[in-house]
């Protein structure tokens, strides 16, 4: 079976600052990419319909002039178009099952009104069964700077208890296909005793700290084996685990950040990490599901 990476496209700068990142990623790893556009009035194909009454006209335009771009840019990917007569989020999700990874625009908290895939591409990537890529419009200065290969590393924050080897697993092999470091990132709060009335004792900072390097490491040693050729650092920032994560991606290429696939009633699919990135990281954000 073809192993495709799938991004959604619906003519947004997100829209297609994602089409441009899923190019390069697929082309790293070896993919074909597919380029989907879902639109439910989308009409059925008649045969020989000229362009000037053909309701499908400016769905194909959309498709066919990214898809032209990208393979200018990329002449040796594979590309495909796929229009799809159906609901937005329910096509991507479809499209998700089927791939190795989907990419999408993300609006974040923009204040101005945001296509299809601004409005649900959070409640996809909160429900899609693969690794979920959500990338920003950039300025040109920043789309300059991406397609030059400028340095920056592959950020994945960990929690240091469950299970985290899909989360590695993407970030590494994420990192050693742009031949780039993987940063493993942990940010922890400070507990309550931590806290006195001259400030803060140190003393627990310094033991907190040391046990939190402590169990990167020991959940790191087994990746550094399985990847020698990538270059790995741990940190550690005492805050809560959300500001941490953001303020943290400065500079990098990628946010690794993870979802639990079964959560527990009435509680939101996307945890306050993975919102706090989608929403306020600078980079894109790989969101993995993971049990």
């Amino acid at each position: 079976m073809e192993r495709v990476l799938t991004v959604g496209l619906d003519g947004s700068p997100a829209s297609l600052a994602a089409a441009r990142w899923a190019a390069d990623e697929a082309e790293r790893r070896n993919l074909t990419l597919r380029l989907l556009h879902a639109w439910p009035m989308l009409a059925p194909e008649p045969a020989a319909t000229p362009a000037e009454v053909d309701q499908n006209y400016w769905a194909k335009r959309l498709v066919h002039t990214a898809q032209a771009e990208l393979q200018s840019r990329h002449p040796g990917l594979s590309v495909v178009g796929d229009l799809v007569a159906d609901d937005a989020q329910d096509a991507l999700l479809h499209a998700a099952s089927e791939s190795e990874m989907l990419v999408l625009g993300s609006q974040g908290l923009a204040a101005v009104a945001s296509y299809f895939l601004g409005d649900i591409s959070l409640a996809v990537v909160a429900r899609a069964e693969r690794p979920a890529v959500l990338v920003r419009a950039e300025r040109p200065e920043e789309e300059h700077r991406s397609l030059s290969g400028a340095p920056g590393d592959v950020v994945v924050a960990l929690k240091l208890h469950g299970p985290c080897d899909d989360l590695l697993e993407f970030a590494f092999t994420t990192a050693a296909a742009r031949g780039v470091p993987v940063r493993a990132l942990h940010g922890r709060s400070m507990p309550l005793h931590a806290y006195t009335p001259w400030g803060v004792d140190h003393t627990v900072t310094q033991e907190e700290r040391h046990e939190a390097h402590q169990g990167l490491r020991q959940v790191l040693r087994p990746w550094r084996e399985k990847f020698p050729g990538v270059t790995v650092s741990d940190s550690v920032r005492l805050d809560s685990p959300a500001k941490a994560v953001v303020a943290a991606t400065t500079g990098a290429q990628l946010l690794v950040v993870g979802r639990r696939r079964h959560h527990p009633p009435l509680t939101p699919r996307l945890g306050p990490v993975a919102q706090a990135a989608a929403h306020h990281a600078p980079c894109p954000v790989a969101v993995v599901p993971h049990d």
